[in-house]
């Protein structure tokens, strides 16, 4: 089976420059709201299809499609007397070998390839009108009057969407659009999948529905009422069915399920029914390429269980994208097929695979892991990774004292307990996608070894920062927070719910250590404010 191996997308929406690579198979995209993961689908759509939004790209051509920034730079050349050239939207898709000779040439940004291009770019049979329009130096939008629409193989040669070799479906099943009480969606599957025989047998007996109605004796009393009121003599005046192309079955009739309308089931079974009925249909067999979007949209754990089982039985033989939110869902289709996307940049979980030892061994910590803590990390605007349970609730309390009792999730910042001091794990990863990143940790009496040599390789990214107590005699966190409350012993015991008398620095500290959990939710919860050690307060203010 031929599959798509890798898309480059330019100026196409939040895309100014984007390029990554698929695997035979299943593909789960895991990014934040607004990383582009629906982009990334409805540009592979497009470019198979000429579909936008389920019409042709012709109809569907606006401003609105071109990446902003780029937009921006092309308006502000015309105003400056520096005119560039109109912007171009061009998705490339890659092919993995070369079943198809006439796709293969070097047409691509690749060179010699084998795949084909979408591309959005200004007619030049429209020059002369264009210098004239942009003379006025009041262009405000990107003139697509002016553009065409062409689809070039590798080859350098014009095709048609019908010549592409490889067939996409896009699936998303959260959409919900009802008209006259049933969902467009669900009836576009159905009449879709219809042959012709079974298409005009449902027409036909559709068709029938006005005849039985307009026999009602009933309807007949009225329709009579409404004609001699409306003081016609030659001509009638009837209520009936409308059975004009706008409203034909598909729009008019109301799907049921078990004896319910399927607008007013849940909204979970709405989602199973659609995505098995799509799964099911006669054009998806005959697709090489499953795109799916958030399929866990109103989805409980046990209808999650549904349906990657419905995938795993019916998809096995195709190359699947789906794009995800779910831990649950990138757990159970496998962390191996991950791509992470960050700052408009996609890392596939499994290259870490193919580079060094340390790489290798960072893929398989994270296999091992659920998938939870991995998807966090992506996920949040900015992570603080530390040592433990107890740590965190000290960092989460730290944070809160400093942004009037707001969590730090609040802000989209995570607070992760990393077990098993796993920083470096995290943190490969962290700069592979440039996540911002701070790890706050202890010294283990040796702050040299410890701290700046352990962590020196991550200088040179400003996305990561260290934090830990520079003195080796405070090498826990419970002397330093001794430590930095020395002053006032008392509020720490009072915080802490132990006796104050007699106490000193180290037997406070020790007393933390053996109830780590304990002293950890009695600072989390305390109503008085303690102090905490210089280097927490800096992972507070990195978070700004």
């Amino acid at each position: 089976m031929s599959y798509i191996e890798k898309v480059k997308i330019t100026n196409y929406k939040c895309f100014k420059e984007f390029s990554f690579e698929l695997k035979k198979g299943m593909n789960i995209i895991v990014g934040n709201n607004e990383s582009g993961k629906s982009t990334i689908l409805e540009a592979i759509h497009l470019a198979l299809s000429g579909l936008l939004n389920g019409k042709y790209l012709k109809n569907e051509l606006s401003q609105y499609i071109f990446n902003k920034e780029t937009e921006k730079n092309y308006l502000s050349s015309l105003k400056e007397g520096t005119p560039q050239p109109p912007p171009t939207i061009s998705i490339e898709v890659f092919f993995d070998n070369n079943d198809f000779p006439e796709f293969e040439g070097n047409g691509s940004s690749d060179k010699e390839a084998c795949g084909f291009l979408l591309k959005i770019d200004f007619n030049d049979e429209y020059n002369e009108d264009y210098e004239e329009l942009i003379k006025t130096k009041k262009v405000a939008t990107i003139p697509i009057e002016y553009y065409k629409i062409t689809w070039i193989s590798f080859a350098r040669e014009n095709i048609s969407i019908k010549s592409i070799p490889i067939k996409s479906v896009l699936i998303d099943s959260a959409s919900t659009r009802f008209q006259n009480g049933s969902d467009v969606y669900i009836s576009k599957i159905i009449k879709d999948d219809l042959t012709v025989k079974e298409s005009v047998e449902l027409s036909q007996a559709y068709r029938k529905t006005k005849e039985s109605f307009m026999e009602e004796e009933s309807i007949k009393m009225i329709n009579e009422k409404v004609t001699k009121n409306a003081g016609f003599s030659t001509k009638k005046i009837e209520i009936s069915i409308d059975l004009s192309p706008k409203n034909s079955w598909e729009n008019a009739l109301m799907t049921y399920f078990d004896d319910i309308p399927f607008h007013q089931i849940g909204k979970g079974e709405q989602c199973l029914i659609k995505t098995n009925l799509a799964l099911a249909h006669e054009k998806t067999k005959g697709s090489n390429l499953i795109l799916m979007e958030e399929p866990e949209n109103h989805l409980s754990h046990t209808k999650l269980n549904q349906f990657i089982k419905n995938i795993e039985d019916k998809l096995k033989d195709k190359q699947i994208i789906i794009t995800t939110h779910s831990n649950f869902i990138a757990n159970k289709l496998g962390l191996k097929n991950l791509i992470l996307l960050n700052d408009k940049k996609a890392v596939a979980f499994a290259s870490l695979e193919k580079e060094t030892k340390e790489t290798k061994e960072t893929y398989e910590y994270f296999k091992k892991l659920p998938g939870y803590d991995t998807l966090r990390m992506i996920l949040c605007k900015k992570a603080i990774l530390v040592e433990g349970r107890s740590d965190e609730l000290i960092i989460q309390r730290a944070f809160m004292d400093k942004n009037e009792g707001m969590l730090p999730i609040e802000k989209e910042i995570d607070v992760i307990s990393v077990e098993g001091l796993a920083f470096e794990r995290f943190l490969y990863i962290a700069k592979m996608i440039k996540k911002s990143v701070a790890v706050v940790t202890d010294n283990d009496k040796n702050y040299n070894k410890k701290i700046e040599d352990k962590y020196t390789k991550y200088k040179q990214y400003p996305s990561i920062e260290i934090f830990a107590d520079e003195r080796n005699e405070f090498h826990t966190l419970e002397l330093q927070i001794a430590d930095a409350n020395k002053e006032n012993l008392k509020l720490l015991c009072d915080v802490l719910k132990i006796d104050s008398n007699k106490q000193t620095e180290e037997s406070i500290a020790d007393y933390m250590k053996r109830n780590k959990t304990k002293c950890a939710l009695n600072i989390f919860d305390a109503k008085e404010k303690i102090l905490y050690p210089e280097y927490i307060s800096k992972a507070i203010d990195w978070c700004k």
